[in-house]
């Protein structure tokens, strides 16, 4: 079988993975010269006692020579008379399980090195794990150390009887069972005398014939679009590479998740003309008429995938702090970026046992079932049926760092099924009859800033120039329609949710809506500006410092918050993101009420035709 292979080495701590690939390498005589002098040299000063280190191949940071461990992904290719490689080794311990996962991200086949004289551990479990999260069908278990055992086939057996036990659990469909000796190099490359009673393939023999292309053929065109090109003003083409499937000029694709149809014009590979496209090919495609196409749409033919904005997923949970339900992040899925909500957390999933655990968080390295929610449609299916659009990233939202990664289980569609009810009297109807723009001002800064005060000063000079306001204050809310709701990001983040939901009921009974909260997550407020709608949204950004708010403390509140009397509060304990894109900004450190509802107005008059 050739072709191209790409796999990965994973397990414990200390199973050898290193030292395997080191072994293949050296064995098969794929090492320059100095390559394999550099390695002689280096063994005489590690733990070896002189003897070869063939992990020192893989191993090339100083802290993973110091302390005998793999801490990166260590990528190598090279290849074989019959074969092409390439191979990520990963490293063991807990602590790099995000490491871990990377590598299998992109592996067609996982090595799982089992120490023989430990049997399979935690950590082995939990990378068999999450290879099949990421979506690995064909499995080697390396049985390692079996010199520690005396090459006992007694012993091979045992383990070999637990492998199968546990890949039954977790529906491993295509495992091997190899016993080798990555120091000696029993059956790595070589079949020596010390194991007769195996009669199976040695493990380079297995990766030089294993057939990898029997995987689940995905359905259709799919191409999720990466960039518009658009060099000159005759121009316009749509770039992305085929993830499946197969395009021709003439053919007819239709956009999702827009639901448009064109008719492919033109295709290239580069900058050359083709006729037609294959999976795994990038490409421009020009189509044969103007539709609205952009990054994070998805070009497909012959397939149907599912648009929504809910759906359940198994995800690996890869951060330092825990994951809470109603943690915002950004949702990276095929080039689609977008923000995303962790609704709940159905259940975690025990790594050793494969029991479901009632849960409404996750520590680091835990897997789980959740419900997760973005801010818009958008283009995804199963994993199982189409891999580019079912398995995406989380990326906080704060140190850009990947928090976790998963797989989609099941779409969500429950709202396909609701319709909105077109009403004879509409929103244009009522505004006329009241003569104006509806309109909502979101007042936001940090508690003390004056936002309250300035809201209540506008509404007054809105009714004095004759129009119809309605002011929904933070605090009057929580008294009411919000009273069930705490101060944790989740329940902030529902309390913005309903206060937009109610403001946009009121722009559409006409009224010029002014709120006042705190709303402190840039992410809510973003999701508001959707709700409401971006035209009918203007943000006013009280931008009094913390000090000075500290300094007025009107309510007490920052008193008790630094007593720790007050918890999650905004400035205190609890951060406030700077609006990035506010339409009016004000500082109250200076200037008084009169003076900043007067500049307030003045900014407001271009999108109220304001005379009073």
């Amino acid at each position: 079988m050739g072709g191209l292979l790409k796999f990965i080495t994973c397990g414990s701590v200390d199973d050898g993975k290193s030292t395997l690939i080191g072994h293949m390498l050296y064995d098969a005589k794929l090492l320059y010269a100095d390559q394999e002098r550099a390695l002689e040299l280096e063994s005489k000063l590690g733990s070896m006692g002189g003897e070869i280190d063939y992990s020192l191949l893989l191993d090339g940071l100083i802290a993973e020579r110091e302390q005998g461990i793999t801490i990166d992904v260590a990528y190598r290719y090279f290849a074989t008379e019959n074969r092409s490689f390439i191979v990520a080794d990963t490293p063991g311990h807990e602590e790099y399980t995000r490491n871990m996962a990377v590598g299998a991200s992109f592996a067609e086949l996982a090595i799982i090195l089992v120490d023989a004289s430990q049997g399979i551990l935690i950590q082995t479990k939990r990378h068999a794990r999450i290879c099949s999260l990421m979506g690995i069908r064909h499995f080697v278990f390396a049985v390692n150390k079996m010199d520690l055992v005396y090459y006992s086939q007694k012993e091979f057996e045992k383990i070999e009887k637990e492998i199968n036990e546990f890949a039954r659990k977790l529906d491993l469909r295509d495992i091997t069972v190899i016993p080798v000796s990555a120091t000696n190099g029993d059956n790595v490359t070589n079949r020596l005398n010390n194991m007769n009673w195996y009669k199976g393939k040695t493990l380079i023999e297995y990766l030089e014939t294993v057939d990898v292309d029997d995987a689940l053929m995905e359905e259709g065109l799919v191409l999720p679009v990466q960039r518009v090109c658009r060099p000159d003003y005759s121009f316009r083409g749509f770039q992305g590479q085929v993830e499946s499937g197969c395009l021709c000029i003439g053919d007819e694709i239709e956009v999702l998740p827009s639901k448009q149809k064109a008719k492919v014009e033109s295709l290239f590979n580069t900058d050359r003309n083709v006729n037609k496209i294959h999976e795994g090919q990038a490409v421009t495609i020009k189509v044969d008429r103007e539709i609205d196409i952009s990054r994070g749409c998805v070009i497909v033919k012959d397939t149907s995938l599912k648009v929504s904005d809910t759906f359940k997923s198994t995800v690996l949970w890869m951060d330092d702090t825990e994951l809470m339900e109603g943690k915002s992040f950004l949702l990276k899925l095929g080039t689609k970026l977008v923000p995303a909500t962790v609704l709940s957390v159905d259940y975690r999933i025990d790594v050793n046992t494969g029991e479901q655990i009632v849960s409404d968080k996750l520590n680091k390295n835990e897997i789980a079932v959740c419900k997760i929610g973005v801010t818009e449609k958008i283009v995804l299916d199963e994993f199982e049926k189409h891999r580019s659009l079912g398995h995406f990233i989380l990326i906080d939202r704060i140190t850009n760092m990947t928090a976790a990664c998963g797989v989609v289980n099941h779409v969500m569609r429950r709202t396909d099924d609701l319709f909105w009810q077109e009403m004879d009297v509409t929103r244009n109807v009522r505004a006329n009859m009241k003569n104006q723009t509806p309109l909502t001002l979101w007042f936001t800064g940090l508690s003390g800033a004056g936002k309250s005060t300035i809201a209540n000063e506008i509404e007054k000079r809105l009714v004095i120039a004759g129009k119809h306001t309605m002011c929904l204050d933070g605090d009057n809310v929580r008294l009411g329609l919000n009273k069930d709701l705490g101060f944790v990001e989740k329940d902030r983040g529902e309390s913005i949710r309903r206060i937009a939901e109610v403001a946009k009921l009121f722009n559409d009974a006409g009224l010029i809506v002014i709120t006042s909260c705190i709303s402190p997550y840039e992410l809510d407020r973003d999701t508001a500006r959707k709700i409401i709608g971006n035209s009918n949204f203007v943000e006013v950004y009280v931008s009094t410092p913390l000090s000075q708010c500290e300094k007025r403390d009107v309510k007490g509140l920052y008193k008790k918050a630094r007593k720790g009397q007050i918890l999650n509060f905004t400035g205190v304990n609890s951060i406030y993101e700077m609006p990035s894109n506010a339409e009016i900004v004000v500082d109250t450190t200076y200037m008084g009420v009169e003076e900043t509802a007067d500049y307030v107005m003045s900014k407001l008059d271009e999108y109220l035709s304001l005379k009073y």
